[in-house]
């Protein structure tokens, strides 16, 4: 799973989100590292929609504007639970390889 997908699940975890919310959403979750543009979530959206992996949840009008919400899917949550797990294996191997070089001997 790219980075952009996981953080755009991360971010729907706490709930049903808008367009808006999902990009201040991700980059708040990176430091402000990944930014996601407009078209490329959308993109991105629907992509994920169409792998079952979130929903359209609601739609709000605020101030003459559509808002479309969108909440994770049993799927989009299996998704990012395995993500999750696969990235703190592949964290932990290097922390111990890491720990390894560092207490050898310069």
């Amino acid at each position: 799973m790219r980075e952009p997908t996981f953080l755009i699940l991360t971010a729907l975890a706490n709930g049903p989100r808008h367009g808006y919310g999902i990009v201040r959403e991700v980059s708040e979750l990176s430091d402000g590292r990944v930014t996601v543009l407009a078209g490329t979530l959308y993109t991105a959206l629907d992509r994920l929609a169409a792998e079952g992996l979130i929903a359209h949840d609601h739609d709000e009008t605020v101030d003459g504007r559509l808002r479309r919400y969108y909440r994770l899917t049993g799927g989009g949550i299996a998704a990012l639970d395995a993500e999750t797990v696969r990235l703190r294996q592949l964290t932990t191997a290097a922390e111990a390889r890491l720990r390894h070089l560092r207490s050898r001997p310069a």
